[in-house]
Formats: C-alpha cells, structure tokens, sequence
C-alpha cells in the first residue's frame, strides 16, 4: 500500500513537472519557449490628457506580467511585445434626473495596443480596449478622478492580459 502511494505521488510530480512553461495558475498559456516580455510605454494621443496615465498603464501592465508569469520584463524586442497609445480619455453625462438634470457622468479610458508573439505570429493582434467608471455628477471630478482611473486601469490591464497570454 505504501510502495502504490509512493508511486501515485512521483507519478503526480513527474506529471506537474511536465506541464511547466505552458501554464500558470493564472491561466497564462504562454509558449514555453518565450522567457521574455518587453512593454513599451503607452503614449498619450488623447483629445484631454491626463498627464500621469502614460506611466501609470505601463508600470500596471509590467507589474501584471511580472507577478502573474514567469516572463522577464526587459525594455524591448521581448520574445513578447507589447505596445500602444492611449487614444481616448472622455468624461462625458452618461444619466439625467428626472428634472432633466445631468445625475451621474462617464469616465471612459480607451487604448490601442499591438501585441507580437516572436514565438507564435498567429497570436499577435492589434486591438483597442476601452473601459469606464461613472460617477456622481455632484461630485468635482479632480476628486474622484485617481480613484476611477485606478478601477478602470487594472480592468483594462486584465483585459490586455487576457487577449495577450489566456486562451478561455
């Protein structure tokens, strides 16, 4: 009995340890021969800019890679690559009252990326994501603005994530 749950547990690592590369807890389906990631920043092509969203999707998109694969970020030709621009940042009324008030407004942040697999060219795109946050129109909007651009940053980083290296 103890020699067939020895067994079953060295069949259970050996099968574990043939599976790695490919695969992460994430869902990452990453192919086992890319080691490397390289993020360029995110310029900002916006009608309103907001000065610090460059920064702040590059760094959230190089930290999503980093603690979520195995990959190396590294500052450019990555086995993967992925850049863009930031091609949208709009606030705009997005609900009335009944008084045919303006009740609530719309922060919408919109990107276009291009992603290159070097290991795999049929998973490369070219894409835009766009996401947003309203909010109260009682509300001054410089108040409220980091907190929603933190919301929909880590929404469209999961977003890039997920077209890029998880195949549901």
């Amino acid at each position: 009995m103890r020699t067939r749950a020895i067994t079953s547990l060295l069949a259970l690592c050996l099968l574990l340890a043939a599976c790695t590369g490919g695969y992460s807890f994430t869902g990452a389906s990453i192919p086992p021969d890319a080691k490397t990631i390289s993020v360029a920043t995110f310029p900002n092509y916006a009608a309103t800019v907001n000065p610090q969203l460059s920064q702040q999707i590059t760094d959230a998109l190089i930290q999503m890679f980093s603690s979520q694969t195995t990959l190396n970020v590294i500052s450019d030709d990555g086995d993967l690559q992925l850049s863009g621009q930031i091609t949208g940042y709009d606030t705009r009324a997005s609900a009335l009252s009944s008084s045919d008030e303006v009740s609530m407004n719309r922060l919408t942040v919109t990107v276009k990326v291009k992603f290159v697999n070097q290991k795999d060219p049929e998973a490369d795109f070219e894409q835009s994501f766009s996401r947003y946050r309203d909010y109260a129109a009682s509300l001054d909007f410089s108040s409220v603005e980091s907190g929603l651009v933190a919301e929909i940053l880590n929404e469209l980083c999961e977003d890039i994530f997920n077209k890029a290296v998880v195949n549901w």
